[in-house]
């Protein structure tokens, strides 16, 4: 019964554990949102321009934030798995739409056509 116990106590001790630890060069929310608005308008761009090089795009991007793509990466990991990537998603949406405020009425133009709300005009 004392072994059963020791290793409940030792199961908990070690649940309490993150998933995975804070990068070194962990980027900040706020920038982290900039980067993804950027990127986003890269997509477009991308997709606009279909015979054009993405990668170079994304470096661009990455490069003008002073900002490794590792240190992206990781740092984009980490928020999804801290659960702070939806917060940091609209908060860049919300940078879209200060740079554009056309989209701002082209969206609710759109939403009140489809009858969907997007989560950041809550």
């Amino acid at each position: 019964m004392k072994k059963l116990i020791f290793f409940f106590v030792l199961l908990s001790l070690f649940s309490c554990g993150d998933y995975i630890d804070k990068p070194k060069n962990l980027i900040d929310e706020d920038t982290m949102a900039e980067i993804l608005a950027d990127l986003s308008v890269n997509d477009q761009a991308t997709y606009m321009y279909q015979n054009r090089n993405l990668e170079a795009g994304t470096r661009f991007v990455l490069k003008t934030h002073n900002v490794k793509s590792a240190d992206f990466i990781d740092s984009f990991k980490y928020y999804v798995v801290k659960d702070k990537m939806n917060g940091i998603a609209d908060n860049a949406q919300k940078k879209l739409l200060q740079k554009d405020p056309k989209a701002d009425q082209y969206i609710k133009d759109k939403t009140k056509k489809n009858g969907n709300v997007p989560s950041f005009a809550k």
